[in-house]
């Protein structure tokens, strides 16, 4: 709810403020469902709790870079090409690739859950089909489908 209030007000660091802490939660979130799982899925939990912690590197490095050195405005053009997320550079795709890693621990927490009740096999199906978006994430950046052009009207109007 708070990152959907600060992009409707433009509020573009407390969007960002937000997604540092999604971060940390998310770790959270997956220690618990591994520390719920049994015996026979601790492969895939451990997985996944591997995998959030990559996830959250990734977003913390991102978001705290759009906090600090971005918001600021410290950096030359050039540097900014490439750290500055609206303009889809280097750290957009770093970006990509957290939200990414991050679908693909929520697959492998998905498969840690016993689904006895219909809201345990909703989550546990939810949660395996959120794994697809780990493609899309991966591959998008590979092929140019952000890239800085796309921006460059908007950034050379924003100095």
């Amino acid at each position: 709810m708070a990152f959907a209030i600060c992009m409707l007000i433009e509020f573009d660091f407390g969007s960002y403020l937000v997604c540092i802490f999604l971060a940390f939660g998310f770790v959270m979130m997956v220690a618990g469902f591994h520390a719920e799982s049994d015996e026979e899925h601790k492969v895939a939990a451990n997985t996944a709790l591997a995998l959030s912690g990559v996830y959250a590197v990734l977003i913390l490095l991102v978001y705290f870079a759009q906090t600090t050195a971005v918001r600021l405005d410290s950096l030359v053009d050039e540097a900014l090409i490439i750290i500055d997320y609206k303009r889809f550079g280097l750290f957009f795709s770093y970006d990509l690739l957290g939200y990414g890693v991050m679908s693909l621990a929520t697959f492998f927490i998905g498969l840690t859950i016993n689904a006895k009740s219909r809201s345990d096999k909703w989550l546990r199906g939810l949660l395996m089909v959120h794994g697809i978006f780990f493609i899309s994430c991966f591959v998008a950046p590979m092929f140019g489908v952000f890239n800085s052009e796309m921006n460059s009207i908007e950034c050379k109007g924003n100095k």
